[in-house]
């Protein structure tokens, strides 16, 4: 498994490219997908690119927390290259607002799951399927040994 990290956005507390590599394999492990070799990009941005993004590629002319741009449809069966899963970009900015009490490297890690959840097929279009969906990023990161909230 091959993370490709891009922080565009300083962290106060930076979170080292193999650590990003170790939580994405494990969540990989959780989900299943690891009897294939696979590869993502993770950026990490700022309000002004996830709010061109936004409206480019969702017509909300507003800056969101995290989007994800998958693949599809997935690559089924076991051997040959690695398969691209996409891109997951997250609004550094976005995440600190989000996270006044909470620490700010676990929001980023919350968001980072619920993207990686939408670049397997994973989605939230009425409250009791984003229920679900925050339940697998509950799991997700306690396979990591993260709590969130």
């Amino acid at each position: 498994m091959v993370v490709y990290v891009e922080t565009l956005v300083p962290l106060p507390e930076p979170i080292p490219e193999e650590r990003w590599q170790s939580w994405f394999t494990r969540w990989g492990e959780v989900m299943g997908i690891n009897e294939r070799e696979w590869e993502l990009t993770l950026r990490l941005t700022d309000d002004e690119e996830i709010r061109a993004l936004n409206r480019q590629y969702r017509g909300q002319d507003r800056p969101t927390d995290v989007l994800s741009f998958g693949v599809e449809p997935l690559p089924t069966g076991i051997g040959g290259e690695p398969f691209y899963l996409g891109d997951i970009v997250i609004s550094v900015p976005t995440a600190q607002r989000q996270a006044p009490d909470r620490s700010l490297v676990g929001e980023i890690v919350w968001l980072a799951s619920h993207g990686f959840l939408h670049l397997l097929g994973w989605d939230h279009p009425d409250e009791e399927s984003l229920e679900r969906m925050w339940g697998q990023q509950e799991t997700l990161m306690q396979a990591i040994g993260m709590v969130y909230g």
